[in-house]
């Protein structure tokens, strides 16, 4: 057995002997710097690589044999989609004000690249962030809730088998984003309907409600635009250049963010115990590898986010470097293999329960037993 099989012990649930101001005193100041022309950079970057990519798909892709088609086609969608994750994650950062001293131009940014990406730019912003403020609470996060078994659906049990994990993987990794955006599916329950395209939704307060709008405008926009391209070229050409590669960049999203907070020694808690240190410290760094600087190392430097999420990303490796003696037990990485670690994650962490017997009733772990 490897070090990265050896299951990880239960993160520490009582609270942290250090304080955020602690942890951030720890960390070199420089690493709060946002810099335009960097962050910049890195835009450029992957909008290079993006349009290197599309050149190829649709200049050169076209010219070639059948059977190096069928072979070049895949190597797209694959390149495509990880690049545009990146993009993605830059777009991420602008709503957390990561990306410039500039809150507008952070919003302008994040604005064009996700509505590019058919994600409302300012609706998410606003649901993401309640997701910082609520992380590990059972009651007020806002994705991947886990629920008591109690919760559960009367089909789940039927699922907690290899072909029902294999289907709710698939369906997760396809249909997972949209769903949660335009039906809260994997969110936390709403008194209504709650939906990321819907100004008056319970999800944003009256403040909120115009940017809202502005979000559908975006992708009102590029809808049309996308149209124009399919009334052009025809829809199995754009499905082929751009829908495809966004099915990629969707599956990253979902999987990406289920593995930093599903996790059998990551602890969940409620109103009783919940505090907002501890519901940040309850997410878990993972490796993707080569991934890792494509994804702007959102996967691997995913605590140091939670704690200080308006830091850019090209500071998150130094600071996670130094807080990690710091936070000690409270810190978790996970080097399992992608593949491995997220059969792991859907066959053990089916729902959430207090220990018995334990003197913290507040505090819930991942079950796999029903």
């Amino acid at each position: 057995m490897t070090a990265t099989e050896v299951p990880l012990r239960r993160s520490p649930t009582e609270k942290p002997p250090f304080t955020l101001g602690q942890i951030k005193k720890a960390i070199p100041p420089h690493c709060f710097d946002r810099s335009v022309i960097r962050s910049f950079s890195y835009v450029f970057r992957d909008l290079l690589f993006a349009g290197l990519f599309l050149y190829v798909a649709v200049a050169l892709i076209p010219k070639l044999s059948l059977g190096l088609a069928l072979a070049a086609w895949p190597l797209y969608w694959v390149l495509q989609g990880c690049v545009l994750t990146g993009l993605w994650v830059i777009a991420h950062e602008c709503g957390h004000h990561a990306f410039s001293d500039y809150s507008l131009l952070d919003d302008v940014v994040g604005l064009v690249f996700h509505s590019a990406l058919l994600v409302p730019y300012f609706s998410w912003k606003y649901s993401h962030r309640r997701h910082h403020s609520n992380t590990g609470s059972i009651e007020r996060d806002e994705v991947f809730v886990p629920k008591p078994k109690a919760a559960l659906s009367w089909y789940s049990k039927y699922l907690n088998n290899p072909l029902g994990r294999i289907v709710t993987l698939a369906v997760t990794l396809t249909l997972g984003w949209p769903l949660y955006l335009a039906f809260n599916v994997s969110g936390r329950p709403y008194p209504r309907f709650a939906c990321h395209f819907d100004p008056y939704g319970p999800i944003y307060t009256d403040r909120e409600r115009a940017q809202i709008f502005i979000s559908d405008a975006g992708l009102m926009a590029t809808s049309y635009a996308l149209y124009r391209f399919a009334a052009s070229y025809g829809f199995w050409w754009l499905a082929r250049v751009y829908g495809v590669p966004l099915l990629i960049v969707n599956g990253w999203l979902v999987l990406i963010t289920y593995l930093q907070h599903t996790h059998p020694a990551l602890p969940h808690y409620d109103s009783s115990e919940w505090d907002w240190l501890r519901g940040a410290l309850a997410t878990v760094d993972r490796d993707y590898g080569v991934l890792n600087k494509v994804f702007h190392n959102i996967t691997d430097t995913h605590v140091a986010h939670h704690l200080f999420s308006t830091m850019p990303h090209y500071h998150a490796t130094e600071a996670t470097r130094v807080i990690k003696p710091l936070l000690g037990e409270y810190y978790q990485f996970d080097g399992t293999p992608l593949l491995k670690a997220m059969w792991r994650e859907a066959r053990e962490c089916i729902y959430v329960e207090p220990d018995q017997g334990s003197k913290q009733e507040g505090v819930f772990w991942y079950r796999k037993e029903f």
